[in-house]
């Protein structure tokens, strides 16, 4: 049996640029910046000023009221991704195979909800705590509701691997398919643990910038970059088979041509240039992309002082001098680091520019890096026709992904 090709049919986001994919699109081609002051909590106490937070959101318009009641944020903002993907997808579960329909998805448990469940049971006693803490607070709670919601009773599992989930789920998904376990998956990553405890304990790692100026506080690949934003959304994506997506008449808008991991085995914060090569040049040959036939590559560019350079040598030693024409650019420049989202989100970025043959820019970008010496598409957007793409996820304590999206040709 043939390895079967993967196709994406849908996709839908929610994140700091808007609460549907056009939307972010618009505003991301556009260098529009999602990042504000923080009002989640109260941060006077803080030296973090800004996040990359969602706002206007209701998830009362969007689904039924005993589902919102019953679940955190991150399932809200999911599953709200889940049907804008589902829709646009054109799946109707009373045709499929249910059995042959599967989720995959990546989220962090929300450490506000299992602080406040802690409370409850210091102050009010064992029979007070929620009897689904365990459900709800597990990163499995987005997967399980989209499942429930739209009857997909194939594979669902929930990938966690810090930075790098969102991505490696989808790369699960893809995985899904080729084995022949499903023949569509509803794939991505939920987030919204951006908390007053996730902050703190960032800060204190130094991996967050202390810049209170939203419209510059996420600066990736610029000299003057001070660490990363915190961000929440979601973003998700429908894989199927080319065979089961050619069955149905449905549009395919790209193909999903390769996955590649790798681990770091290095340190808990730094990253290391190899493995991280190591996975995009993996992705490629599953893809079977030769390296110079990329276009462009959305980076995990975080604004980090590490990461930036350190990626930047990766591309270096994955593609060679290509890597000098390559077009690099961060979406995080703009929403964030939604931790266990930003890779589906990030993925969703690349699926639009394949599609619309336009490269969101990197803003904030003033004062080139030497150690940082690419293409980073600073501050403008592009317009450029991409056969393929690539985007990468580096996860914090260093489990890598990275995906090699191409433009559907027959």
């Amino acid at each position: 049996m043939s390895d079967p090709r993967v196709v994406v049919t849908g996709v839908g986001t929610v994140n700091p640029l808007g609460h549907t994919v056009a939307e972010f699109w618009n505003n991301a081609i556009a260098g529009k910046n999602g990042i504000g002051p923080i009002t989640r909590f109260d941060a006077t106490n803080f030296y973090v000023k800004v996040a990359g937070e969602i706002r206007g959101f209701d998830a009362y318009q969007h689904m039924d009221p005993k589902v919102a009641d019953r679940n955190p944020r991150a399932v809200h903002h999911g599953l709200v991704a889940a049907k804008e993907a589902m829709a646009q997808a054109g799946i109707d579960m009373n045709r499929e195979v249910s059995e042959r329909v599967g989720v995959s998805i990546a989220c962090m448990s929300e450490s506000d909800y299992i602080v406040r469940q802690a409370a409850i049971l210091e102050r009010r006693g064992p029979r007070r705590v929620d009897p689904l803490f365990i459900a709800r607070s597990g990163p499995s709670a987005p997967s399980m509701q989209i499942g429930m919601v739209f009857q997909a009773r194939g594979p669902n599992s929930s990938a966690n691997s810090l930075c790098a989930s969102g991505t490696d789920a989808i790369g699960t998904a893809l995985n899904f398919i080729k084995l022949g376990h499903a023949d569509v998956m509803i794939a991505g990553g939920t987030d919204s643990c951006l908390s007053s405890l996730g902050i703190a304990g960032l800060d204190i790692l130094g991996a967050v910038t202390r810049e209170p100026d939203p419209a510059i506080a996420c600066r990736p690949f610029d000299a003057d970059r001070s660490g990363f934003v915190f961000g929440e959304g979601a973003g998700m994506v429908v894989l199927e088979s080319l065979e089961h997506a050619k069955a149905r008449g449905a549009e395919i808008l790209a193909e999903l041509a390769g996955a590649g991991w790798s681990f770091d085995a290095y340190d808990q914060t730094a990253p290391s240039s190899g493995p991280e090569a190591y996975a995009m040049k993996s992705a490629l040959e599953r893809a079977g992309v030769a390296p110079d036939k990329v276009g462009y590559v959305n980076a995990h560019g975080t604004s980090t002082r590490l990461n930036d350079p350190t990626e930047t040598q990766a591309l270096k030693l994955a593609f060679g001098d290509h890597a000098y024409k390559l077009a690099v650019s961060s979406t995080k420049s703009m929403v964030g680091h939604a931790i266990t989202a930003s890779g589906a989100i990030e993925s969703v970025a690349c699926i639009m520019t394949l599609k619309s043959g336009v490269i969101h820019p990197t803003i904030n970008y003033r004062t080139p890096d030497p150690e940082c010496d690419l293409d980073y598409v600073p501050n403008t957007a592009r317009e450029v026709a991409v056969d393929a793409c690539l985007t990468n996820s580096f996860g914090l304590g260093g489990e890598n992904c990275c995906l090699v999206f191409r433009r559907f040709k027959g």
